[in-house]
């Protein structure tokens, strides 16, 4: 039995002539302790995907497993970390990861609690910033308290919604370094989504494109063999990393460039108008004093 299974799974918006398909049967099987990463272009169904994951939406077709049970709700199973922060901002850092452990493990003690809440924390270097609010800290540090709180909930697997995206390139990779280690620590099944290829071959196990859509769907899959740790420096250098790059890269342009598109969609019938001839003031004078003549 897979970890997390997908079946033919398809989602769409809208109704009558205005209904849009964005996912159409989505197939993806994921094993315990794997981290995948699906990438593929803004607007073809990535965090749709994600939320049909997390429960957020239902699935119009298909099914969606996690351990052979059934997702039909969010649930505490399935640690979501989205590409805003979605801190309160009232409470500072400890608070916010408290909120969910307080109502996930009522029955742990105070000292329990605590201890718990202070690991994750540390774990995401953020103890000297624990007592400050998100108004007082960067967008890296905002995160790291999101994936944190993700963490501290003991999900049975961490869903990452493009959580770095926003983020400038020196703080992106050195939370790219952090989200490695942590996940190297607790082995936790990740699914990844993202845009940057670099982003996939230096986190994931396998690397999945989701074709354009609308209709999207899995392209084929990608497995990235290089060994952990790995360094960015190094992979640089490493012929094969060039090569499975280049093979990724090439193939969503090319899925990219045959996408087809409805030679009927976004066309809208225009109203039957004539134009209004103006006459130049001039010619209005002339035939104003001809006519009293």
């Amino acid at each position: 039995m897979n970890f997390l299974e997908l079946i033919n799974v398809s989602k769409s918006y809208g109704q009558g002539r205005e209904r849009t398909e964005v996912l159409k049967d989505i197939n993806l099987k994921v094993d315990e302790g794997e981290f995948v990463a699906i990438i593929g272009f803004s607007g073809s169904g990535k965090t749709t995907l994600m939320s049909l994951i997390g429960g957020l939406i239902p699935a119009d077709d298909g099914v969606i497993l996690l351990k052979g049970e059934h997702i039909v709700s969010p649930g505490p199973d399935r640690g979501m970390v989205f590409q805003n922060y979605s801190l309160l901002p009232w409470l500072n850092v400890y608070e916010n990861i408290a909120l969910a452990v307080d109502h996930l493990f009522p029955r742990w003690t105070d000292k329990e609690r605590r201890a718990h809440i202070e690991k994750y924390i540390e774990m995401v270097h953020l103890t000297p910033a624990r007592n400050k609010r998100p108004a007082e800290l960067s967008g890296g540090m905002r995160q790291r308290v999101s994936v944190a709180r993700a963490l501290a909930m003991n999900p049975k697997i961490l869903l990452l919604d493009e959580p770095l995206s926003a983020l400038d390139a020196l703080t992106r990779a050195t939370l790219q370094r952090e989200i490695e280690k942590i996940w190297s620590q607790n082995r936790k099944t990740v699914v990844l989504i993202t845009n940057d290829v670099d982003e996939g071959l230096l986190l994931a196990d396998r690397i999945i494109p989701l074709t354009p859509g609308p209709g999207a769907t899995l392209g084929p899959v990608f497995p990235v063999n290089f060994k952990r740790p790995r360094d960015r420096v190094l992979m640089n250098h490493n012929p094969e990393y060039k090569k499975l790059r280049n093979t990724i890269i090439n193939y969503l342009m090319d899925v990219g460039s045959k996408r087809n598109i409805d030679p009927d969609q976004n066309r809208w019938a225009l109203p039957n108008l004539q134009p209004l001839t103006i006459v130049p003031r001039r010619t209005q004078l002339f035939n104003l004093r001809f006519s009293k003549n």
